[in-house]
């Protein structure tokens, strides 16, 4: 557990474990509901609510967009910008989600930042200003730079390779701009104790 107090909690989750493991695991210890996921793959921070009035609060905020996650993501290849704010569309189909531009599913927004060149590959610092299902990793590699690792939309040759076994994303910071019984958690950041 990263942190607890009277209405809220934040798991540091492994790589291969799913939210829902984590989520059971909690629920033994006493009265806890479900907010947010993270892929089975996707390490890093989740928050659980420990009250029903933590638990409206805290998805209104994920609704209203008032939660800032932030995601290292280490990719295949380096973007020819630094930074950008890349918008597409999400279409979800019987495999998973495939990335357009053209004006069809959701529409998401994605944020990268590089944060250190690793020869052939990247770490990105991304930050989600929609929230969709997979959307960092099939609009990363939609983009041309695919999550080392990702068995799903990266590159399996590449993967292979380079002795991928795992996918190389960690949910790494995560802010609350709480209201109400939540207020406190305003300006408050919660950090993940692992890195890639």
């Amino acid at each position: 557990m990263l942190y607890e107090d009277e209405n809220i909690l934040v798991a540091d989750k492994e790589s291969g474990v799913n939210a829902e493991a984590v989520f059971a695991a909690l629920a033994r210890r006493g009265e806890t509901y479900f907010i947010h996921r993270l892929d089975r793959n996707t390490e890093g921070l989740l928050v659980f609510a420990k009250t029903k009035a933590a638990e409206r609060e805290l998805l209104a905020a994920f609704r209203e967009r008032r939660v800032e996650k932030k995601y290292l993501a280490l990719v295949f290849g380096r973007p020819a910008k630094r930074h950008a704010v890349e918008e597409a569309y999400l279409v979800k189909d019987g495999e998973g989600v495939r990335v357009s531009r053209r004006a069809e599913g959701e529409k998401i927004v994605t944020e990268y930042e590089i944060a250190q060149e690793r020869g052939e590959t990247t770490l990105l610092l991304v930050t989600l200003h929609t929230g969709k299902t997979h959307q960092i990793r099939a609009h990363l590699a939609f983009l041309g730079y695919p999550v080392v690792g990702d068995e799903k939309y990266g590159d399996h040759q590449k993967n292979r390779a380079a002795g991928a076994a795992r996918q190389r994303l960690l949910s790494k910071e995560l802010s609350v701009e709480g209201r109400g019984a939540l207020s406190y958690l305003k300006g408050k950041k919660f950090v993940s104790s692992k890195n890639l």
